[in-house]
């Protein structure tokens, strides 16, 4: 009991720590974040190892024909990056929306969810981790009736902050499983907005094998299934960074591919999606996730397995 009640402890110390960091940060201009971010950047880069290793790892995996030097500036980018983020966080969930809103430069492609909702048709926003999604789902929901999936961080005393900075704008979230798919189903036959993280390995048999920059990367087949059932339309959704300015929120077209009915068809073009994204600013990306995990998984299961092994 009392090893259980010092763990609970910890991790309450633990949580409060983080968001009063958050809170704090959430004051700050995103000039100052950024330069905070480009002065640290270099030390996570060189003290965070399992950072730069899969990043390292993951960009020789997507830009083959960079130079070593080149893959290796645009991991430190990258990192630098990813360290913004984590960094804007407390600007996305606390500081004063119309603080958030100012920090919001341009909109490019609202006529397509727009268009959309005028047809009587739900959409599908498929939100890589690239920019800011935090400040992409604050738009979002405060511009549209917005659901989307949501997992409870591990840190459990962080659910209540975290989930309060994702709905304040009046976004709704549901879990993830098959009460919130019902969920996104019934938004979409409202023709509303829901949103999809399009980049995250699902479990196994909730995906397929689907080509990403010319690899096999696991990928969920969730999307079929939401447009068969409600005809919604599908764009891509990011927040594009300018640095210490602000961001751009950008929606672009989908691939049709994600219309198909086949679940390898679609996929590859969720994956294709991804990759457009990517290519408005590749060290906006988040290299440090392991996109293709599952696949190493499944090949080394092979006696004779030789093949890609990123990590």
């Amino acid at each position: 009991m009392t090893q259980h009640r010092s763990e609970s402890d910890g991790r309450f110390s633990k949580a409060s720590a983080i968001s009063g960091l958050w809170r704090h940060l959430s004051g700050w201009s995103l000039s100052r974040l950024w330069r905070v971010s480009s002065a640290l950047g270099p030390q996570v880069y060189r003290f965070s190892k399992r950072e730069r290793f899969i990043t390292e790892r993951n960009l020789g995996v997507v830009y083959p024909h960079f130079s070593a030097a080149e893959r290796k500036t645009l991991a430190r980018h990258s990192l630098r990056h990813s360290t913004a983020t984590m960094l804007e966080l407390g600007h996305a969930w606390m500081a004063e929306p119309d603080n958030v809103e100012a920090g919001i430069l341009a909109v490019y492609g609202r006529d397509k969810l727009d268009s959309a909702r005028a047809q009587g048709r739900g959409v599908i926003v498929l939100a890589p981790h690239f920019g800011n999604w935090e400040v992409l789902n604050f738009w979002l929901s405060g511009h549209f009736p917005f659901t989307a999936m949501y997992e409870p961080p591990k840190i459990t005393a962080l659910d209540p902050i975290i989930r309060h900075g994702r709905e304040r704008m009046g976004a709704s979230l549901v879990p993830t499983n098959p009460r919130g798919v019902a969920a996104l189903l019934k938004a979409l036959k409202r023709s509303e907005a829901i949103g999809i993280l399009p980049d995250q390995e699902p479990d196994w048999g909730s995906g397929v094998f689907a080509p990403f920059f010319g690899r096999d990367a696991y990928t969920a087949t969730l999307l079929p299934k939401l447009v068969a059932r409600t005809q919604a339309r599908v764009v891509t959704g990011v927040a594009l960074r300018v640095p210490g300015k602000g961001f751009e929120i950008h929606f672009l077209d989908a691939d049709e591919r994600v219309y198909s009915a086949d679940d390898v068809e679609s996929a590859t073009g969720v994956n294709a999606c991804v990759e457009s994204a990517i290519a408005l600013d590749p060290a906006q990306y988040q290299w440090e996730y392991k996109r293709y995990r599952k696949v190493v998984q499944e090949q080394q299961q092979l006696p004779n397995f030789r093949d890609f092994r990123p990590y």
